[in-house]
C-alpha cells in the first residue's frame, strides 16, 4: 500500500464507491477488477516467457547463418 494512502483516505474512498455504485453493484464490480488484474498478470507472464524465449533462440540463429 503506498505511504501516502492512511485508514482515513482509505475510508473516504470506500465511503464513495458505496455512494456512487451502491452495496448490490460494489461486490461484482470488485470481481470484476480482481479478474480483470489476474488476466493482465497473464498476459505479463506470458510476454515475458516469449521474450526469454525468443532471446535464448536469438544467439543460435546467429551463429548458424555466420
Amino acid at each position: 500500500m503506498p505511504s501516502w494512502l492512511g485508514g482515513g483516505e482509505i475510508v473516504v474512498i470506500i465511503v464513495l464507491a458505496l455512494l456512487l455504485f451502491g452495496s448490490r453493484r460494489l461486490p461484482e464490480m470488485a470481481r470484476s477488477v480482481g479478474q480483470a488484474i489476474q488476466e493482465f498478470k497473464k498476459v505479463g507472464r506470458q510476454v515475458q516467457t516469449d521474450v526469454e524465449t525468443a532471446l535464448k533462440d536469438e544467439p543460435s540463429k546467429d551463429s548458424a547463418s555466420s
